[in-house]
């Protein structure tokens, strides 16, 4: 079961940081059109948690470096959940 749990917790991260990731693709093109469907989904399921980031992280030579940082605090948030759900078992 814990097995289960932990499998679970490992895909949704892995989910949210693949949508990270297309979040940050899409920006480096032009024509996207960010009202419409799927990228409206799309931000408003990552940009919630990328602007905590922006907010601390400012930009630097026009180059947002916060969702680098963000992908970052996820895999760490991720790997420290793993490991206690590992510790309880």
């Amino acid at each position: 079961m814990l097995h289960g749990v932990i499998f679970g917790i490992s895909n949704l991260l892995n989910l949210f940081s693949f949508l990270i990731i297309l979040r940050i693709f899409l920006t480096w093109i032009p024509n996207v059109n960010w009202n419409a469907q799927p990228w409206s989904t799309l931000r408003a399921v990552v940009d919630p948690y990328l602007e905590i980031f922006r907010r601390i992280v400012p930009p630097f030579a026009n180059l947002d470096f916060s969702p680098i940082i963000a992908l970052l605090v996820l895999q760490l948030i991720a790997n420290l959940i793993i490991y206690l759900l590992l510790m309880v078992r």
